[in-house]
């Protein structure tokens, strides 16, 4: 399955188990380039849709190192031979070297790079203002994961987590940041005021001050 979710933004569903879905996002820019891998058994079918979709990726993204957002580096990487930019804090169980590291702040081809840690240590945002779009990895899940009503964010679970509460409080390190878009790799996006739906989550009604 292929979406659209914003200009030259593709959502490619690259397996669906237990009624959830599982994504790599491509954005086809001056420098076309993916976010995230999927599974090291998907990397067929994130090829399938990048040939019918006419797109030639030139650089891959890893958001953090959990196996469907990692697993298909290797592959994708040696396929494509893709410029690779991995999270400081991620550790690879290979010998593959990532061509670039990045941490918190550091310009990610037109995103920056925003340090979430909470579901995972290595977890990062990555942002861009210009355009609009944040892909938000797993620091939220679209509502429709939790039973909700899709077009907003929830926490992922504490199953899903490394530390819930660090992951509920990194949240309020987006809240500087502007975006229309939100994109998530479990439940549905938020293809409107996202910046605005996350700010709201964050500082929910009665939220204690410090």
């Amino acid at each position: 399955m292929i979406d659209e979710c914003a200009p030259d933004v593709y959502d490619l569903t690259v397996a669906e188990m237990n009624d959830a879905r599982y994504r790599v996002f491509v954005f086809d820019g001056e420098v076309p380039t993916l976010v995230d891998s999927g599974f090291e058994h998907t990397v067929d079918t994130v090829v399938e849709a990048l040939s019918e979709l006419e797109i030639v990726p030139e650089r891959l993204v890893i958001t953090h190192g959990d196996g469907d957002h990692i697993g298909g580096l290797e592959r994708l990487a040696d396929h494509y031979g893709l410029e690779t930019w991995v999270p400081e804090q991620t550790d690879l169980d290979s010998s593959y070297t990532p061509d670039h590291r990045y941490g918190d702040g550091d310009e990610v081809g037109d995103f920056v790079a925003v340090h979430t840690p909470g579901h995972a240590e290595d977890h990062h945002v990555l942002i861009d203002e210009q355009t609009g779009v944040a892909v938000l990895g797993d620091a939220v899940f679209g509502a429709d994961a939790r039973g909700l009503p899709a077009g907003y964010f929830v926490l992922p679970t504490g199953f899903y987590s490394a530390d819930l509460n660090t992951a509920d409080a990194s949240l309020e390190r987006l809240l500087d940041y502007s975006f229309d878009v939100g994109l998530v790799y479990h439940g549905s996006s938020v293809s409107a005021e996202a910046s605005e739906k996350l700010e709201a989550f964050v500082n929910f009604v009665g939220k204690p001050q410090d």
